[in-house]
């Protein structure tokens, strides 16, 4: 198969404007609806709980049967690509993990999330230093997914550019066991074995899944395991309990590596460089716990406590002949209150005040290797820190009848340190402590019952990861292997504006204009083979439009479609790195478009119950404009670095049957139904030019699933 750079589908975007137009209601179409009340939904916004519609914040859920529909249920992106203002990049590396980027934030990452928080049932998935692994969230056991946006993001404190938060799903009233089994192109294999029950005030969920896969590329098969279970303990009608356990296990992922633009159109199935000869691989190990307490105190005021642990271990072999390890512990608390009272004019105001207090420590080593095996002694031995102690509040203040007043601030103080634990004349330790005050104040007017119309600001920071900040350049760009104490934290300022309308109960729009200026953005300066060396720009600018539109045409029609613009650019300042004036960010679309339809041959259950019997299927699109891979913007046949855009379309097929107490669902999926080639992802300024990881070309999965009362 070839890859052609100037390959642009323009027939399947005749499609899908077809389907966006098929998005907005009509008319006629009102009195037959039987959806849920989309006004009603309960999100987090910011730290207060509060109903998505009247939060002054975008905010995007994706619900459990949004994930289950996605397929095998193995990575995040599959179902964040319809979260507008996200970028939700597949790398088909699980090596490397996904690559997920909110309004620009984290889209810097060579592997993992950064700049985004990443929370499961209220548990930080993030380290203090803003890394966190996506590959750990359970897809299988979730409930619903929740994206926040915007200024409100920043009181969670570091790297917040966006939060993403994933709640597994209670146990029913009922008992029930549920087994999933999913195979597909490139030697997919999927399980999945659930038990679900309740026993007076206990209730138990647990899940372990299993995945494995060849790979569309040489050099790209995995193997994954793992275990998440809940237990929730309602101990007395006020205290609740939650118990978290969580263990991931990848015993291989091979790593196929970035593409030349070069090898990308000769063979974009092949594996990069060197990448066969070295087995560049990974391996990944971490299992966790974690605990929340809850406690009413009054109807008016709720206390909350959680705590959490957890070992982590890497082992990657490298492009370089060289292997990298790490070690990690981490933990940490957190407690808040939450309340509500009235003022002085009697009006409302809901609030909390916590602190978050988090460390992690990790033994990094690395040394050389011959033919992806260890060689000689270790030539890279250090301890790494990464803690922050924090304390936020927020209020959320009803003015009048028609409007309400939102603020809240965070003190965060993060501390990196590294201790060189290895003998040379050369003594790589070194420690830098950053600290930043993050305030947030918005406005929401309820202009009508159904239209809600919000402005709101804050200032954000973003701290180096202990990843970024092991490696400093030199003034001839090479790489000096010391902790680098002089990389800065960004800073960041957020503007809002934004308006959520309910047309009818069963149509819903949301839109969101921002902006943000950042000064001393972090960006990857020099990039090779595993190695990052990281600097400051002196300032970027991002500003854009979001949109999201959900409608239910009838019990057996429903559509949804989400659009994102943005541009991203660097400004002009003094920095020590300083790409050119108006050069787009790398990895960052300019435009973005998920549109679907689903329909229902019985019509779709309501929230809460459990869909109905019969046959389902849903056509989406997923449009992505062109992304540059480095900062210089290079477009020359000699140095290419843009990915071309692409539409794919997305096809899901769900038959359920009921046999005897059984419920069975048959599930067939077919991605990239017109087989196009694309770009899944780039590796920001790549030294060896090897920008380009290549989507999947078409490819299938079917599955069937059973649910089984005990």
């Amino acid at each position: 198969m070839k890859f052609n750079k100037s390959n642009t589908p323009h027939h399947t975007l005749t499609v899908g404007a077809l389907l966006c137009l098929s998005v907005f209601p009509s008319s006629g179409l009102y009195a037959q609806t039987t959806s849920n009340d989309l006004k009603e939904i309960i999100v987090q916004s910011g730290r207060l709980e509060q109903k998505q519609f009247d939060a002054p914040a975008s905010i995007y859920t994706i619900d459990a049967d949004t994930l289950r529909n996605s397929g095998p249920q193995v990575n995040i992106s599959d179902v964040l690509n319809r979260a507008p203002g996200v970028v939700a990049l597949n790398r088909n590396n699980y090596a490397q993990d996904v690559q997920i980027s909110i309004r620009g934030f984290g889209s810097r990452a060579a592997f993992g999330m950064r700049g985004i928080r990443l929370i499961t049932d209220g548990i930080p998935a993030s380290m203090p230093d803003g890394q966190g692994q996506a590959s750990t969230v359970s897809m299988t056991s979730a409930d619903r997914m929740e994206v926040l946006t915007g200024p409100l993001a920043q009181l969670y404190g570091n790297a917040s550019g966006g939060v993403i938060q994933t709640f597994t799903r209670e146990a029913g009233d009922k008992p029930e066991a549920q087994v999933s089994l999913y195979t597909g192109s490139f030697g997919l294999q999927r399980t999945d074995w659930q038990i679900s029950q309740r026993s007076g005030n206990v209730g138990l969920v647990a899940d372990y899944s299993t995945f494995s896969i060849d790979g569309y590329r040489a050099n790209s098969s995995a193997e994954r395991k793992q275990l998440n279970s809940v237990i929730t303990v309602d101990a007395k009608p006020d205290t609740r309990f939650k118990f978290i356990v969580n263990i991931f296990d990848m015993p291989i992922a091979n790593d196929p590596l970035g593409l030349t633009a070069a090898q990308l159109a000769s063979d974009p199935s092949q594996a990069g460089t060197n990448a066969l000869a070295r087995r560049t691989r990974k391996t990944v190990k971490q299992e966790q716990v974690g605990a929340v307490a809850e406690h009413r105190v009054s109807s008016d005021l709720k206390l909350q406590a959680r705590i959490y642990g957890g070992t982590r271990s890497n082992l990657q072999y490298q492009a370089t002949n060289a292997w990298t390890g790490l070690e990690r512990r981490y933990e940490g608390f957190g407690l808040q209150a939450n309340g509500k009272t009235s003022l002085f004019n009697g009006r409302s105001m809901n609030w909390v005040v916590g602190t978050d207090i988090d460390h992690a420590q990790e033994q990094r080593q690395a040394g050389a290797a011959s033919a992806g095996e260890k060689s000689g002694a270790p030539t890279r031995n250090e301890l790494n820190e990464a803690s922050n102690r924090d304390y936020f509040a927020q209020a959320n203040w009803s003015l009048s009848e028609r409007y309400t007043l939102t603020t809240g601030a965070r003190q965060s103080e993060v501390t990196l340190k590294s201790r060189d634990d290895l003998p040379t004349p050369v003594d790589g330790s070194g420690s830098v402590t950053y600290k930043a005050t993050s305030p947030v104040l918005g406005l929401t007017w309820h202009a009508q019952d159904n239209l809600n119309l919000y402005i709101n600001q804050g200032k954000g920071f973003e701290t180096p990861t202990m990843v970024e900040a092991a490696y400093s350049r030199d003034s001839n760009n090479n790489f000096v292997e010391k902790f680098n104490p002089n990389l800065q934290a960004s800073r960041s300022k957020h503007l809002e504006i934004g308006s959520k309308w309910l047309a009818t109960p069963s149509t819903r729009i949301d839109a969101a204009w921002f902006q943000i200026d950042t000064t001393n953005e972090i960006v990857a300066a020099l990039s090779s083979n595993g190695k990052t060396a990281y600097d400051n720009a002196a300032q970027t600018k991002r500003d854009g439009f979001e949109l999201a539109i959900r409608n239910q045409h009838t019990s057996n029609w429903r559509s949804q479609a989400s659009a994102s613009v943005i541009n991203a650019t660097y400004q002009a300042g003094s920095a020590s790195y300083s790409p050119p004036n108006g050069n787009s960010l790398p990895a960052i679309p300019k435009q973005q478009l998920f549109a679907s339809v689903q329909w229902s041959e019985k019509g779709f259950a309501q929230a809460g119950q459990k869909p109905k019997m019969g046959l389902e299927a849903g056509l989406d699109v997923v449009y992505r404009s062109s992304m540059w891979a480095n900062d210089a913007n290079t477009a020359t046949s000699a140095n290419y670095a843009l990915a071309p855009s692409h539409t794919l379309l997305n096809a899901r097929v769900r038959q359920r049957y009921q046999i005897g107490s059984a419920r069975v669902e048959a599930f067939v999926g077919v991605d990239n139904l017109t087989n196009k080639d694309t770009v899944g992802s780039v590796i920001i300024n790549q030294f060896s030019k090897q920008y380009f990881e290549p989507g999947l070309p078409r490819s299938w999965v079917i599955g069937v699933q059973s649910q089984i009362p005990l």
